[in-house]
């Protein structure tokens, strides 16, 4: 990238359209990092336009240039810093009042300004009209249309671009107080937005007041959830299973490559790296590539905010952020994922709350798990649309048990090591949009699944190095792995449990999926892990080796309870910067998981369960 490129800088709220923008305008010739120092993604990028090459900075999302938060800080040290050769300020034509804010705010700091008004395509289908014209005069900056999505106005807007970059130098406004700031975007909107279509706002009104209201709005909710759950475990079973078959062949390819090798070598490499690793994928790589695109489909659709608003009260309870609510939901799909999403909390104290309290709730890694205990041993022979929807419901109360721990340990950190008040944030409420399916399915592959999938990648290998010495060196005529279970045995079953259960969530801290593979490993002595196709055969095994109901009930609680996965604790000492911290979000669970199975454990011997 030149250094001589004129550099232009994207800043706008968030859900603008401005990421799609700077897809528009940059199309492959683009890369993502953090900034120096700080946990904030952003995108630079370049094009072309009249012979001449750009530079293009697209800046985090933000609501205002307070420097209350990193992003915020991020947006207005570059801005105030005189980098950019110019400012593109991104508006949603759909809400435009609460844009300029914004737009205002940064003509303070420099008079190299263009507002572009996006989403006018959203805007004409909600009858609204905006004098382009009228609001530059008013704002003394130049002001261009485009609908980003349908590559609409583009070209009028590089035009706009090349003649902002220019040399001439323009000079920034007068400061305003944020109440001044406010009251002039309300006057500006209003002399300058047309609503011709009454009716399409009123639905909209009407669809929120079903969807934000606790009567209705939780309920829906929960439906909602049940159903991407119930797409994401049915619809990953397919794709594992070819994968694992397609992963065994590779695997059998690999073993005729090493036949010259020595036995325990060629044994190493295949039934223990090979095997540990290429299960880790087929596992984990389907649920998250049917997860991560409909949580990204419902983000676009501008439906999680609502989710967001509902939760609200529950979090202000709790001290926490309503915005918790939205990286609980992704910690559904994957912690990591979650902890990265708390970035979205502008106080750091709250960040940091959801940060610790991410791994409280199921991912996609621990499903396998539940879902095998729960058919097994409380549908049992139940069959057909009863048993479907008992285990249904079963799972469901898994999830919102583990959305009530993440409120009770919210509000024990905020009344502990993190005292403070909750503070207010802006909840934007936007319109309801046709989601852009294509551009979500990238995006949340490449920024979400292949990003998990990487780190999880890069423990599998040693964990399956590790499992495989531990199954396979002996000492006084045992494996290792038995002396471990051996030594574990007394401990675990303080808790319900026996000494190869706990050593199986030891052994599966790279990736929840091997738990259970790697308990078959122990109970049979096979020295790899066992594949479980037939639940019926595994409850009979699993009986065979001492579980009762009692011991699937604490197994269970200890599924949805325990440390979080290695990549896991990789990203929140990432995004912490604090092993102390890391260390606290490993025994904060861990702590929960193990006094609960006590409780359980020994009320249910004293009942003679």
């Amino acid at each position: 990238m030149s250094r001589e490129a004129p550099c232009i800088a994207l800043v706008g709220n968030p859900n603008v359209g401005k990421s799609t923008l700077f897809n528009a305008l940059t199309g492959l010739r683009q890369h993502t990092g953090n900034w120096a120092g700080k946990t904030v993604a952003t995108a630079q990028g370049r094009f072309t336009h009249g012979g001449v090459e750009y530079r293009l900075t697209d800046l985090p999302g933000v609501y205002s240039l307070t420097a209350k938060s990193p992003e915020e800080k991020v947006a207005w040290d570059y801005i105030a810093s005189g980098q950019a050769d110019g400012v593109v300020v991104v508006c949603d034509a759909t809400c435009l009042e609460r844009n300029l804010i914004l737009a205002l705010q940064v003509l303070e700091l420099t008079g190299k300004v263009l507002v572009c008004v996006n989403l006018m395509d959203e805007a004409q289908r909600l009858g609204l009209q905006v004098d382009l014209e009228g609001l530059s005069r008013r704002l003394g900056a130049p002001v261009v249309g485009v609908s980003a999505g349908r590559q609409q106005g583009l070209e009028e807007l590089k035009d706009a671009m090349a003649r902002l970059a220019g040399p001439e130098e323009e000079k920034a406004g007068e400061p305003r107080t944020p109440e001044e700031r406010a009251r002039l975007a309300e006057r500006y909107a209003a002399q300058t937005v047309r609503s011709r279509r009454q009716d399409a706002l009123r639905r909209q009104r009407k669809l929120d007041r079903v969807l934000a209201s606790r009567l209705t709005g939780i309920p829906l909710v929960l439906l909602l959830l049940g159903v991407v759950l119930w797409l994401t475990v049915a619809g990953a079973n397919l794709p594992s299973r070819l994968l694992s078959q397609g992963f065994d062949r590779l695997g059998g390819v690999l073993a005729l490559w090493l036949a010259g090798a020595p036995a325990w070598l060629s044994s190493l490499l295949v039934d223990g790296v090979w095997r540990v690793t290429a299960w880790v994928v087929s596992v984990m790589l389907p649920p998250m590539a049917i997860f991560f695109p409909l949580f990204t489909l419902l983000e676009d659709l501008g439906y999680l905010p609502r989710v967001a608003f509902l939760m609200d009260h529950a979090f202000q309870k709790a001290r926490a952020c309503g915005k918790q609510a939205l990286t609980m939901a992704m910690s559904l799909g994957c912690n990591a994922c979650g902890v990265t999403g708390c970035r979205i909390i502008d106080s750091p104290r709250e960040r940091l709350i959801a940060t610790l309290t991410a791994s409280l709730m199921p991912c996609n890694g621990k499903f396998p798990t539940l879902i095998a205990l729960i058919t097994i041993f409380f549908v049992g022979s139940r069959g057909g649309l009863t048993g479907s929807l008992l285990g249904a419901a079963l799972l469901l109360g898994a999830l919102l048990l583990g959305a009530a721990a993440t409120l009770a340990c919210s509000r024990l950190l905020s009344a502990t090591v993190l005292k403070g008040t909750p503070s207010s944030f802006t909840l934007e409420l936007p319109p309801f949009r046709k989601p852009r399916i294509g551009q979500v399915v990238v995006r949340s592959l490449l920024d979400r699944t292949v990003f998990v999938l990487g780190r999880a990648l890069a423990v599998a290998a040693p964990a399956g190095l590790a499992i495989w010495l531990l199954a396979n060196v002996e000492a006084g005529g045992a494996s290792l792995l038995d002396w471990c279970t051996g030594f574990l045995d007394p401990f675990a079953r303080l808790f319900g449990l026996d000494g190869v259960i706990l050593m199986a969530f030891l052994l599966g801290w790279p990736a929840n999926e091997i738990v259970i593979p790697v308990m078959l490993m122990a109970y049979l002595s096979t020295g790899t892990l066992v594949e479980y196709g037939d639940l019926a055969a595994l409850g009979e095994l699993l009986a065979g080796q001492g579980w009762t109901g009692l011991t699937a009930v604490c197994v269970t609680l200890f599924a949805l309870f325990h440390w979080p996965c290695s990549t896991t604790c990789l990203t929140i000492r990432r995004e912490t910067g604090s092993w102390r911290w890391t260390a606290l979000a490993v025994v904060l669970p861990t702590a929960l998981g193990f006094g609960l199975c006590f409780l359980v454990a020994n009320v249910g011997r004293l009942l003679g369960l």
